[in-house]
């Protein structure tokens, strides 16, 4: 599944979502994750409001793949900013070099690290104000 995907941020209706992707574009739903699916960390506890919210979805369209996910409660969310654009990569090197490369002239808004989906994940805003989501997806 290498390569650049669109990426939808919805405001709470994630789930409604991806229902309505799913009839309008005859889309098959590969995956559905929530908020309230991540391991817990007492650190972080989980407003109530976020358990049933959209952290990763994913549909296959056709031959290519449409992902989205909700806002988490309390974030910032504006109309015009609803897409980004997730890059998925095969080896964490890439995942790095394709980061650093983007960040110049831009913002990181989420350091590269690694996560419960991915050994490297990370968000950064470039300098033209496209936000990409780059993960590493190893191959098994």
């Amino acid at each position: 599944m290498s390569g650049v995907h669109p990426y939808l941020r919805m405001n709470g209706n994630g789930q409604e979502a991806v229902k309505f992707y799913e009839e309008a574009l005859n889309a098959e739903v590969v995956g559905v994750q929530t908020f309230g699916e991540m391991p817990s960390n007492p650190e972080f506890p989980l407003p109530e409001e976020a358990k049933h919210r959209v952290m990763h979805a994913m549909l296959k369209v056709g031959d290519t793949v449409l992902m989205l996910s909700d806002t988490f409660p309390g974030d910032a969310y504006q109309l015009g900013n609803q897409v980004d654009v997730a890059l998925i990569l095969d080896e964490v090197s890439q995942s790095k070099a394709a980061f650093e490369k983007l960040q110049v002239g831009g913002d990181v808004l989420m350091p590269l690290q690694e996560t419960p989906w991915s050994p490297s994940y990370g968000q950064v805003k470039d300098k033209f104000g496209v936000t990409w989501q780059i993960s590493t997806e190893v191959k098994r």
